[in-house]
C-alpha cells in the first residue's frame, strides 16, 4: 500500500469518526478511562490482572445496558493486540460463527495474531449456535467475549459457560455519569469541544434520569446539542435535556433479570414493613408496563405467606385488589394495587402458615400411608359400623366448650405439632386460644 493509500484510509477513518454518535466517539481508550466498574478495572482486580497479563481467557460480561460491556471487550482485544471481530446474536447464525473461527484459525497459522470475538446478547444464541463456538473457545482459536443483560448461568449452555470466566458490570452511579458528561463536554477532539456549552445542573439532571446507563447519557447530550444547534443557540439547558429524553427512563425488562430483581425488591419491601420502598417498586413495575395481574397475584400470595393469621383481613384486601384489576385494569387499578401494597406493608407480620406448610410436608414424608383412626372414619354406608368405622367418635358440639379430648392425628403422627402461632397482631390471640384447646385435647405444649 502506498503512502497515498494510507492517507486516503486515514481520511476515510476520520470521516467515519466525525459522523459517529457522541457515545461512540467518547468510548474509553484504556481501562483508566472506564467510568465506574472499579471492581473490574481498579488496581489489583481479577479482570485488570487478566488483561495486564496479555493472555486473557474467554469471558462473559453480564450487566445492564450502557455499563461498558462492549468497551471492555474492545480493551480485551487491545490488551492482546488481537483482531476484534463482532457479532450480534440477534442477527448472526452458525454460518457466521464458523466463518469467524475459520478466519481466526488462518490468522494464527499465518502468525498474524489472535482474534477476540465479541458476541453481543449471547443469551439469544440457540443451543446449536452456542455449541458451534465451543471448539474455537476450547482450543484457543478465539478469545470469546460474550455480553448479556440476562443471568448467563440460566441462559448460556453449561459447556460454554464452564470454559469462560463471568464478570458482572453494574449500573453507573450518578457521579460516574456526571464525569462522563463532563468529559464529553470538554474533550475538543471527541466530544462537544467547547462548540456547544452545557449549563450548570444539566449533567446532574441527565445523571438522575438515565438509570446508570452511560450510553444513554451521552446519546441524550448528543440529541440535546442537536436541538440547541437547530435553534441557533450554543448552550444546552435543562429543558433541552427534557425534550431529548422525553421521560424518566425506568430500567426494566419484563422477561429478564430486572423483572425478577424488581419483583423481589417489592416483595421484600412489603415483608420488611417499608411502605415507601414497596410503593417505589410497585410503581416502577406499573410505569414499565408490567402485567398488573402478575403484581396482584404476588400480593395475594404475600397476604398469606408473610402476614397470614397476624391479620387475616390482609388476604381479603389483596383478593379485592386482584378483583379490582380484573374489573377496571390500569391506570385506575393502580389505586387498588397501592391500597393493598400499603395495607400489607404496614400490617403485622407472621410466617407461621409458611412454617406450618413446611412442617406438615415433612411430617407426610415421615408417615407415608398413615392409617385414619377408626373413630374418624366415615360410616355413611350401611354395615360400616360393624367393622368399627365411626364408632367412638365424640361430637364436639355436645360439650359446652366446643372441644372434647379425642385423637385426631393418626397413630404414626400422634405427638406432632405442625402449627406454631406467632406473637404479632391477631395471632397473639390465636396463641392464647390454642393453649386452652391443647389442654383439653391433651396435646403437649407448643413453644
Amino acid at each position: 500500500m502506498t503512502s497515498q493509500d494510507d492517507l486516503f484510509a486515514e481520511q476515510r477513518e476520520d470521516r467515519r469518526f466525525t459522523a459517529a454518535p457522541l457515545a461512540a466517539r467518547m468510548r474509553p481508550r484504556s481501562l483508566d478511562e472506564v467510568a465506574g466498574q472499579q471492581h473490574l478495572v481498579g488496581p489489583g482486580t481479577a479482570f485488570r490482572a487478566l488483561l495486564d497479563s496479555g493472555k486473557p481467557t474467554s469471558l462473559i460480561l453480564w450487566g445492564p445496558a450502557g455499563t461498558g460491556k462492549t468497551t471492555l471487550a474492545r480493551l480485551t482485544a487491545k490488551a492482546v493486540e488481537a483482531r476484534f471481530a463482532e457479532l450480534s446474536a440477534t442477527s448472526a447464525g452458525v454460518k457466521d460463527v464458523r466463518a469467524i473461527l475459520a478466519s481466526a484459525r488462518q490468522r494464527l497459522e499465518d502468525d498474524l495474531g489472535r482474534t477476540v470475538l465479541f458476541l453481543d446478547e449471547i443469551h439469544r444464541f440457540s443451543k446449536s449456535q452456542q455449541d458451534a463456538l465451543l471448539p474455537g473457545v476450547e482450543d484457543g482459536t478465539i478469545v470469546l467475549v460474550g455480553a448479556t443483560t440476562e443471568n448467563p448461568f440460566f441462559e448460556v449452555n453449561s459447556p460454554l459457560i464452564s470454559r469462560c470466566t463471568v464478570f458482572r458490570t453494574e449500573a453507573l452511579e450518578p457521579e460516574d455519569i456526571v464525569g462522563v458528561i463532563d468529559a464529553a463536554r470538554t474533550d475538543a477532539m471527541r466530544g462537544l469541544g467547547g462548540e456547544i456549552e452545557v449549563a450548570d445542573g444539566v449533567a446532574d439532571v441527565i445523571a438522575e434520569r438515565v438509570g446508570g446507563d452511560a450510553r444513554l447519557a451521552l446519546n441524550t447530550l448528543d440529541v440535546a446539542a442537536a436541538i440547541v444547534r437547530g435553534s441557533g443557540r450554543n448552550i444546552v439547558e435543562v429543558d433541552d435535556v427534557t425534550e431529548a429524553l422525553q421521560r424518566r427512563v425506568i430500567r426494566y425488562d419484563k422477561g429478564g433479570d430486572r423483572h425478577y430483581d424488581v419483583i423481589s425488591a417489592f416483595i421484600k419491601s412489603v415483608r420488611g414493613s417499608d411502605p415507601d420502598a414497596a410503593m417505589y417498586w410497585l410503581h416502577t413495575m406499573i410505569e414499565a408496563g408490567e402485567d398488573p395481574k402478575f403484581i396482584a397475584r404476588r400480593l395475594v400470595i404475600l397476604a398469606s405467606e408473610d402476614i397470614g393469621l397476624a391479620d387475616s383481613n390482609g388476604l381479603r384486601v389483596a383478593t379485592d385488589a386482584f378483583r379490582a384489576i380484573e374489573l377496571i385494569g390500569l391506570p385506575e387499578g393502580a389505586y387498588a394495587l397501592s391500597h393493598a401494597t400499603i395495607y400489607l406493608a404496614v400490617a403485622p407480620k407472621s410466617n407461621s402458615i409458611t412454617k406450618a406448610i413446611g412442617n406438615v410436608r415433612d411430617l407426610l414424608e415421615q408417615t407415608p400411608g398413615a392409617t385414619v383412626p377408626p373413630h374418624l372414619r366415615s360410616a355413611a354406608a350401611e354395615g360400616q359400623k360393624a367393622f368399627g368405622d365411626g364408632v367412638g367418635y365424640l361430637y364436639p358440639h355436645d360439650d359446652p366448650t366446643g372441644v372434647l379430648e379425642q385423637q385426631y392425628l393418626p397413630d404414626e403422627a400422634i405427638t406432632a405439632i405442625v402449627y406454631q402461632p406467632g406473637s404479632h397482631g391477631h395471632e397473639a390471640r390465636f396463641k392464647e386460644r390454642l393453649a386452652e384447646i391443647d389442654a383439653r385435647l391433651g396435646k403437649r405444649a407448643r413453644r
